[in-house]
């Protein structure tokens, strides 16, 4: 009976790992379109806003050129501002590298910390990595359907798997 227990929480142990895995990718995917945002509509606002400027000041038959581009600078950074895409992004991050924490730790309570461990050891830690599941889970945005595939599609060719697991795996050698 407690041989079912021990393996219901190396399962369980298993999921959360699994599941800060993807969550993961997500996160990180996130982070980089958010990035992308704040970079493709922050250099165009810039830069308008410099010739906006310079225009102005260099001639005064531009006035209207220059009032035109400081308008479309301005458009740029009201949609920058309304997005808020580089705190999301650090936000986001910050959800990755937490997932990433959470699903080292379940392996490691897996695989090095259960096989000694007492019952109400191993339950105690299950707890604990399921309570930051649940801390993190709350304070992450829900990624884009487009960050969760780029997500996923890096984790199928491997891109998140350790050379030492892969040498486990790898019966040819």
């Amino acid at each position: 009976m407690e041989d079912q227990r021990r393996q219901a929480i190396s399962d369980e142990l298993e999921r959360i790992g699994e599941g800060a895995l993807y969550s993961s990718n997500s996160q990180f995917e996130q982070a980089k379109q958010r990035r992308g945002v704040n970079l493709a509509l922050g250099i165009p606002a810039s830069v308008l806003a410099a010739i906006a400027g310079g225009t102005a000041l260099a001639t005064t038959t531009g006035r209207v050129a220059a009032g035109i581009i400081a308008l479309i600078a301005a458009g740029f950074g009201a949609v920058l501002t309304t997005l808020n895409a580089a705190r999301r992004s650090e936000q986001a991050h910050i959800s990755g590298n937490a997932y990433l924490a959470l699903r080292n730790d379940a392996r490691r309570a897996r695989i090095i910390d259960l096989p000694g461990q007492s019952f109400d050891d191993a339950r105690q830690a299950l707890a604990e990595l399921a309570a930051r599941e649940a801390e993190i889970n709350d304070g992450a945005a829900i990624p884009s359907w487009f960050a969760f595939r780029r997500g996923k599609k890096n984790i199928e060719r491997g891109g998140t798997t350790y050379e030492v697991d892969r040498r486990a795996t790898d019966t040819s050698k």
